[in-house]
């Protein structure tokens, strides 16, 4: 069996959805070290605004999962036409399946 075609947008979706779920992993990650930071007194206050800290930190829940989910969707939606394309040259990826 030769795996000839993906479909561009369902490997696209899947590519986003996947992508999205590892930004909210990071974000959480990022939010934590970030808000320990704060707790620890690590911030140097005197160069930003006390406010600035927390919301960096809280919109990175926010904007890690968006950023990495359009960033998937557009990397997956290449990916799988550029497979498509160099699949029609050397005839796709053999697959064994039982």
């Amino acid at each position: 069996m030769v795996l000839k075609r993906f479909g561009v947008m369902s490997c696209a979706k899947v590519a986003g959805t996947l992508y999205g779920v590892m930004g909210i992993l990071f974000g959480g990650t990022f939010a934590l070290v970030s808000t320990l930071g704060l707790a620890l007194g690590q911030g140097d206050s005197s160069q930003a605004p006390a406010w600035f800290g927390p919301l960096f930190g809280v919109g990175a829940i926010v904007l890690f999962p968006l950023l990495y989910g359009i960033m998937g969707f557009i990397g997956g939606l290449i990916t799988a036409a550029l497979y498509n394309l160099l699949a029609g040259f050397v005839g796709g990826i053999e697959v064994e399946l039982q």
